[in-house]
């Protein structure tokens, strides 16, 4: 992963600063739920994106939800 970052394959456009109010309504409706900013913030990302993905070993993601009631598309190991 490190090498991506490094070379610039894999680059994060996301800023939490222009997302901050998106982020922080999150954080409120999984208050109930061990959700960090780092998880509110991948949740965010996925309602930016037009088809995302997101590869997680995080079983919450399987309960948070993106644009109100829409599942967010990610993969889980087995």
């Amino acid at each position: 992963m490190r090498a991506l970052l490094k070379r610039r394959a894999i680059v994060c456009d996301f800023e939490l600063s222009a997302n901050l109010e998106p982020v922080l309504k999150l954080l409120e409706k999984y208050a109930n739920r061990p959700a960090s900013v780092a998880d509110a913030c991948l949740v965010r990302m996925t309602e930016t994106l037009a088809t995302p993905l997101l590869l997680t070993t995080d079983s919450d993601f399987a309960v948070y939800r993106r644009h109100g009631r829409k599942v967010v598309p990610c993969m889980l190991p087995s």
